[in-house]
């Protein structure tokens, strides 16, 4: 969220990673997260909420809607489930590895 942005600096210092939560009703509001990321060469990923009537993209649409390099993951998820968080901080952190190697 734009409010929070002269805090990203002090958030992001030290993190293996980030995810950037998506709502694909309103993509335009990821940019700026996904821009942060990228300029400082951090390993991130993008977890497409899936919220109750939401119409449903193909990863590759949001992959071409967002303009994301074939090496980013796009994930589904549903951030009120704790099992399916569990998974996606998962799949940030094998992400984080293979980016180390």
């Amino acid at each position: 969220q734009q409010r929070f942005w002269f805090m990203w600096d002090d958030l992001a210092y030290g993190a293996l990673g980030a995810v950037v939560l998506t709502d694909t009703r309103r993509l335009t509001d990821c940019f700026a997260a996904i821009d942060y990321f990228e300029n400082r060469q951090r390993p991130f990923i993008v977890a497409v909420n899936l919220f109750d009537g939401a119409k449903r993209h193909a990863v590759e649409e949001v992959r071409l809607a967002l303009d994301l390099d074939a090496r980013v993951p796009i994930i589904s998820c549903d951030a009120r489930e704790r099992d399916s968080c569990r998974e996606t901080l998962l799949a940030l952190v094998d992400h984080a590895i293979d980016q180390a190697s």
